[in-house]
């Protein structure tokens, strides 16, 4: 099977067909996928903030990180679910599109920014734990990943606009019989 029977057969699988016929169904897992966005830039933002030395500089690093860590990974994982539901009931025109491709990317970079401040700055976080201001790695690992995170967030709302093939039921209105 190649890639475009691959993607073809996720869209005709019965969960894709049953969220893309649902009248409710789509838009409550965007609804859930933008609350778990939200909660996952809202935390890492409160990292990154205290990574840049620009807020909560009076708390070590790691009472921030252990505060905030646990609700970033739970809501990464909801956003994780509800994109994956939301790529299957159109999965070929999701992949194919140059937006979705573009924010899978700066997703990966952000996880890849994530890897590298663990495996460097982060484990010399005792070092710098209660310094207001990081070291300059860990200010251009919070700057890289506020970048990041901003551009998964413009690049999420494009794809909405430029992929077609979705069209909820009963929200398809013919706006020449709307007032006769």
């Amino acid at each position: 099977m190649d890639f475009a029977n691959f993607l073809g057969s996720l869209e005709s699988s019965g969960l894709a067909v049953t969220i893309r016929e649902s009248l409710y169904l789509f838009p409550v897992i965007e609804s859930l996928h933008v609350m778990g966005l939200t909660m996952v830039f809202g935390t890492i933002a409160i990292l990154d903030l205290r990574l840049l030395g620009v807020a909560s500089t009076h708390r070590p690093f790691t009472k921030v990180a252990s505060d905030v860590v646990r609700w970033t990974w739970s809501a990464f994982g909801l956003t994780v679910m509800t994109g994956l539901l939301m790529f299957i009931t159109n999965a070929s025109g999701y992949f194919n599109n140059l937006q979705f491709r573009w924010k899978m990317a700066l997703l990966a970079l952000g996880g890849i920014n994530m890897l590298i401040f663990e495996l460097t700055t982060g484990r010399t976080v005792r070092r710098w734990d209660q310094d207001a201001i990081p070291p300059f790695a860990g200010r251009f690992a919070g700057a890289l990943s506020l970048i990041f995170w901003i551009g998964v967030i413009f690049l999420g709302r494009w794809v909405g606009f430029t992929t077609g093939g979705h069209v909820t039921p009963g929200l398809d209105i013919n706006l020449d019989n709307l007032f006769k």
